[in-house]
């Protein structure tokens, strides 16, 4: 898609990481004033709402009328972290066809204050034949870790440096949770969640919320803000369920990439800086082997001596992404809002450098099992 036809125009992070005296409904609004604003539009202005919610089907309806708005549209897939990036998308082909002009796609959380304890699995109860037997979601990603290692030669370290090097961009960053910097030492020593996983190489869990904007073209340009084009999108899915035989360090990213990138003309060289989910260390490995960025297998020697941090050769969530900075429940919201910033050069001491491409991918689901992958290129003029 090389033509540019729909841009985000407004993109707002909650600065909250625990919010125990705020309630859901609350942290949304506060969400949707902030991008609004951004974009220089209010609530009038809003034709269509998306949001996801991991419980609450509802959701949309409860929102639009809190905020007292009166869409054309309202959307609540949930695909879990990759919703917030198959919603622009999703938004971009009813913008394209005239449906509605401006979108308003939301996410907010209390998973820390008042959400499930750490390592609970979430509910399952339509999977009966997998529900009773576990294992947690780190026990999940500790699966695809053992077999990455198996089968490629990883090592502990080379997962360790992705820790290290989102810990880095965190000390940039004034709003992450985690900013004091750590060693590869750190993170090997740090207490085994599941085997070969420590507390280091798991996401961090917090409160939060986000909100951007999208519309047209022709709004966009005689906006506040330079707008950031959507130059290409693609979602996918990776199945793999009881019963269901499949390369575990495998994810959709493998199919979801080509498809984005060549709906955007371009190539991997031309890539500034990559938001991903990285909900654990093995997850930005695989991620980032079946974006294309390195061979399948290579990923833990892609990673080593700096390459994804900030003044790295490929920049990864300079915001110091899951791992340091917030992981409220599902946190594809905030890898759109990242990529925006950087490309509209309002992040400061972690600002990289002449950035004029982004791409954004978000898993959704268990990498071990089944799970969604939403890659998108941004660009800005």
């Amino acid at each position: 898609m090389k033509e540019r036809s729909t841009a985000i125009v407004g993109a707002w992070e909650h600065p909250t990481r625990f919010a125990p005296d705020k309630g859901l409904l609350q942290l949304h609004a506060e969400a949707a004033v902030g991008a609004l604003q951004d974009a220089g539009l209010s609530r009038h202005d809003v034709d269509a709402l998306y949001c996801a919610n991991i419980a609450n089907p509802l959701q949309s309806l409860y929102l639009t009328e809190y905020l007292n708005l009166h869409p054309k549209h309202t959307e609540t897939t949930r695909i879990g972290g990759s919703a917030f990036i198959a919603h622009v998308g999703h938004a971009l082909s009813c913008i394209q066809s005239g449906a509605f002009e401006v979108a308003l796609i939301l996410y907010g959380s209390v998973h820390k204050s008042r959400g499930r304890r750490p390592g609970e699995a979430a509910e399952v109860s339509w999977l009966p034949h997998e529900a009773p037997y576990g294992p947690g979601i780190a026990a999940m990603y500790a699966l695809v870790a053992q077999r990455h290692m198996h089968e490629y030669g990883t090592t502990r370290e080379q997962f360790a440096e992705v820790a290290v090097s989102m810990r880095y961009n965190a000390s940039l960053n004034p709003e992450a949770v985690y900013r004091d910097p750590i060693t590869i030492e750190d993170v090997l020593k740090a207490k085994l969640i599941s085997t070969p996983l420590g507390m280091l190489d798991c996401c961090v869990r917090t409160d939060g919320a986000g909100a951007v904007v999208v519309t047209s073209a022709a709004r966009a340009k005689a906006l506040r803000k330079p707008p950031v084009w959507v130059l290409g999108w693609a979602e996918a899915y990776e199945l793999g369920g009881a019963g269901v035989e499949r390369h575990l360090p495998t994810t959709a990213a493998r199919r979801s990439a080509p498809q984005a990138m060549a709906m955007a003309g371009v190539r991997h060289d031309d890539i500034d800086v990559v938001t991903l989910y990285d909900a654990f260390t093995i997850s930005t490995v695989c991620t980032l082997e079946d974006l294309g960025f390195c061979e399948k297998g290579e990923g833990g020697r892609f990673v080593e001596g700096g390459r994804i941090r900030l003044g790295g050769s490929l920049p990864v969530n300079p915001d110091g992404g899951g791992l340091s900075s917030n992981h409220p429940g599902m946190r594809g919201i905030f890898l759109l809002i990242e990529a925006v910033r950087q490309l509209r050069g309002e992040c400061g001491p972690r600002q990289v450098k002449d950035c004029r491409i982004a791409l954004v991918h978000g898993t959704g689901g268990f990498l071990a099992a089944r799970h969604s992958g939403v890659t998108m290129i941004l660009g800005r003029d």
